[in-house]
Parts: structure tokens; sequence; C-alpha cells
């Protein structure tokens, strides 16, 4: 076709999902929706730039008529979405696939955004994955030989399209490149919506990086238009939206609101919205440092106002509350699997006791640690929603009180991030997003809070425990050293063979670099093919 082009190859059987009719529909969202998203990219630059210049975040006056609006809900739950103890998440590979579908999970978020890498196979195998699955056509049969099917009984599917600010560079409709969200969510609904619906279940998504509720406002004009494009009934879409930006963290009311036809709840995140706490503030000096990343818990002061408005907010409208990461992989130590079994039992029970309807999950093996949590609290019931939290009352300076945050800056913290940061990069720019490091499943939100914690603590000068001011070069030493252990533990074959060179410069670019990048996996994008 003429006005939409297709420059990525066309692997065995791409061309069940790039049909004509799809790719048109495609295109229709482009022309419909690109110029609106491309608007709201550049009022969120222009409201970083009045956060540098000694702005602040509040509650916002012209919407309070929402927000003390008593009167309106979303809507009800969804088929499969009523009960959401237990949710996995994971990419779209067939083997994740199917190991997420019979996970025992009730939700699990198919991920094309932060646990994925946008490699045009990826995101095309991706999508081939998600219908064969729905149409229980699926299996896979690893190089060792070991088969995997669907099981009877699969959690329910939600799709986790890419956020707002990525492009799909290999789709050009009319010579510009298609919005990575436009692409994911219309080839999934283009091709499963009436899938799901038949199967008694819907077109679900998750939202992730909306940084404000006319974000939102955006999503739903997509919905509605898409269904009306299809003739599927309005109201057949949900979104769960993640709450894992710090502005976003003001709108929660606004962004219901805004999609209330079309919403499932919110999702309260922790890495994504400590690395956007820094983002916005990140040249204000002392009031908004954080110490090293692993010490900044859920309970902190500025985390626990924002999970405790999140539950608040959701069940004072009716939408489900969705908790955190448990990020644990099963070891084969048991002192490493005891301690960080009580430490995800400890934090799934705080995230219940508040009201949380359900958590998140990385792993197939956490999932039953997470059910009996939520079954301990929630019975036979399906959720929590009634639980209205009326003795939660946050205000915006409790939200910004991050310098109440405990906890010094170390150089095994500033190691911690150089490392993780070059080993996830490596890793996704071999077309891998969900990374095993130390035990822990990280993914891009890990590389991101790891870089822009390396580029404040640089900028501002922060003196590390020990009496060591962090510099160029101190940061850079410190990376040859890291490096260097990252070899030895491969050998020297392994290292040669992989990406880290690249790994390595992007990093020290992106730590180093006078102004702050919005996204590191922009220019890591940039270098795939």
């Amino acid at each position: 076709m003429a006005d939409v082009a297709v420059t990525g190859p066309i692997r065995e059987r791409f061309d069940e999902v790039l049909t004509d009719d799809a790719l048109q529909f495609l295109a229709h969202l482009h022309r419909n929706f690109d110029a609106r998203r491309r608007e709201l990219l550049d009022l969120r630059k222009q409201r970083y730039h009045e956060l540098a210049g000694g702005g602040t975040l509040d509650f916002l006056p012209e919407t309070k008529h929402i927000r003390e609006d008593d009167s309106w809900r979303v809507a009800d739950p969804a088929p499969g979405l009523v009960d959401r103890r237990a949710e996995i998440t994971g990419p779209t590979d067939a083997k994740m696939t199917i190991n997420a579908l019979n996970s025992g999970a009730k939700v699990w978020l198919a991920d094309h955004e932060d646990a994925n890498t946008p490699l045009w196979e990826n995101m095309v195998q991706g999508q081939l994955n998600l219908r064969d699955a729905i149409e229980r056509k699926l299996d896979f049969t690893s190089p060792q030989g070991k088969s995997y099917s669907l099981a009877d009984d699969l959690a329910t599917i939600v799709v986790r399209p890419r956020g707002w600010h990525l492009p799909e560079k290999h789709v050009l409709v009319d010579d510009e490149r298609m919005s990575g969200s436009l692409f994911d969510f219309g080839l999934y609904f283009f091709h499963c919506a009436r899938l799901q619906m038949n199967r008694g279940a819907g077109p679900y998504f998750y939202l992730p990086k909306m940084e404000s509720h006319l974000e939102a406002r955006l999503w739903n004009e997509v919905f509605v238009e898409a269904q009306d494009r299809l003739g599927i009934p309005q109201g057949t879409i949900r979104a769960t939206v993640l709450i894992e930006t710090y502005p976003a963290a003001f709108e929660m009311e606004e962004i219901l609101y805004e999609l209330r036809e079309h919403s499932s709840g919110l999702n309260a995140g922790r890495w994504d919205y400590m690395f956007s706490a820094i983002k916005s503030f990140r040249t204000r000096g002392k009031d908004f440092l954080l110490p090293d990343r692993n010490s900044v818990t859920m309970t902190v002061p500025f985390m626990r106002a924002y999970t405790e408005l999140l539950v608040r907010t959701c069940h004072k409208r009716g939408a489900h509350a969705i908790g955190g990461m448990a990020a644990f992989i099963p070891s084969k130590d048991e002192e490493v699997n005891e301690r960080a079994f009580a430490k995800v039992r400890d934090d799934k029970t705080r995230e219940a006791g508040d009201g949380f309807d359900g958590s998140w999950v990385a792993h197939p093996g956490m999932v039953d640690v997470c059910t009996e949590v939520f079954d301990s609290v929630l019975g036979d019931r399906p959720n929590q929603i009634d639980r209205l939290r009326e003795d939660v009352d946050v205000t915006a300076a409790e939200l910004l009180d991050v310098a109440s945050t405990p906890g010094e800056v170390t150089e095994n913290g500033l190691r911690s991030n150089i490392t993780v940061g070059i080993q996830y990069l490596e890793t996704w720019l071999r077309g891998s997003g969900a990374v095993g490091i130390n035990n822990l499943m990280e993914d891009a939100a890990t590389a991101e809070i790891s870089r822009s914690q390396v580029w404040q603590w640089l900028h501002n000068s922060v003196e590390l425990s020990d009496g060591q001011t962090v510099t160029s070069d101190l940061v850079e030493r410190l990376i040859d050293e890291e490096i260097g252990k990252i070899e030895q533990s491969a050998g020297a074959d392994a290292f040669a063979g992989g990406h880290w060179d690249d790994a390595r410069s992007l990093f020290t670019e992106m730590a180093l670099a006078d102004d702050f990048a919005d996204f590191l996996t922009l220019p890591a994008y940039e270098q795939m093919p």
C-alpha cells in the first residue's frame, strides 16, 4: 500500500497479522490521533521546563469539580477482571506466554513494553503468540526438547502496549513513523477483540507511562474510535492505568474519570515512580535526592502517601487497586529463597492490609505466595473495592516529601546502579527485556532508575557515605571496574560475543550527559535493527 510502508522484515507468518485491513486500521488510528499524541508529548517537555525553573506539582484547580463530585463511578468490572488477587507479568514470547497463562495467576500482563524490547521480531511475533494462545493453538518446544502447552484454566490476558513516547520505526504512515502505542494496541484489538469476546472476556489493556489526564483522554478517544470502526460495543475495552509517573499521582481521579466507561483500575509501581520523581525534580538539589535505590521501600513517607492515595482513589470510584511487583526469581539456594519469600510475603501482606485488590509477581514460582496472602484477607470475596479507606487524606506536600526518605548514598549503591544498568542494557540490545540479575527479574524500569540515580548524584555533587564526592572521574572509574568484573565472570569469549561496548557506551552517555535524557529506551531503540 502506497500510504503504509512496512520496513521491517516479513518473517514466517508475519503476514497473518500484518494484513492490508489491519494496516489500514493502524493508518486510520495514526491519522486521527498521532498529532494530538505529539502535542501531549510537547506538554510534558513544557512541564519539565517549569519544574526545573522552580515550579511544583499539585492537584489541579481546574479539575477540582471532578474530585469533589462523589456521584460518578467507573464501569463495573468486566468478565475476567473481577478477581485480580494475583497477576503475573512478562513478555509475549511463546514460552513465557504459555507459562504465564498456566501459572495459576488470575491475570497475565502480556507485556509489549518494559519487560520486552521493541525488536521488530518481538513485536510482531508477540501478536501472533497472543492470537494463537486465545485460539488455543500455541505450543512450544525448547532447544533441549522440553514441550510446553496450554492448560485448561488460563489467566485473563491484559496487554500492555508501549507508552505514548515510543515510536514504531518499522511502520510508516504517510512517511511518518507510527506510535508504538497505537501499533501495539491496534494490531491486538483488530485481530483479538472479537476472539476474546467470543470466549467471554474482552480486549483488556494496561496503559503505561502516562503523565496527565489529558493523555488518558486521548486513550479514551482511541478506544471509542476503534470500537466504532470495528462495530464493537462501546465499553468493551477495559484499561488499567499504571500510576508510575510523579505528575500522574496528582491526577489519579481525573485519569479514572476520563476513562470511566473503559476503566478497570490503577496500579502502583515502584521503580518507574522513583525514576519519575528524579526526572521531575532532577535539578532541585537535596530536597529531591534519593538514597541507594534498594533502600527506598514502599513504606517511606512519599511512597506510602502515593499508595494510600491510590487505594482511596480507586475504591472511592469503584475501581480495582493493584499493587506493585515482586521481582524475585526462586533460587536453588534455600537460604536465599527463605529470606526472599519472607520479604515478598511481608510486602504483599502490607498491600492486602492496605486495601489493594491484588498484586504483581514476575515469576510463576511466586504466584502461590501472592495468592495465599490475598486469600487470607479476601476469603471468598473477589476483591475489597467496598473498603473505601475514608481514613486516608493525602496532601500534595506528603506526595512531594522525598526529603524525609531515610538512607545513605553509598559506593556500593553507585556500583550496583552501574553494573545492573549495564548488564540490563546489554541483554536489552540483544532483544530480551526481562532479565534475571541477582535473583531478580529486571525490566527497563530498573535501568531507568539506575542511570537516573547516577545522573542525579553526579549533577548534584552528592557526597557518598565514605566521604567521596560523586564526580565524572569517579563514575568512569567505577564503570571500568564493574565492566572488568563482568568480563571476568562471563569469560573472555562470551564477553567478546556480547553487546558490552554498546551497553557501556550508552549507559555512560546517559549518566554523564549535561542534559537528562527523558528515556533511556529511545536512543537504545535507534541502535536496534
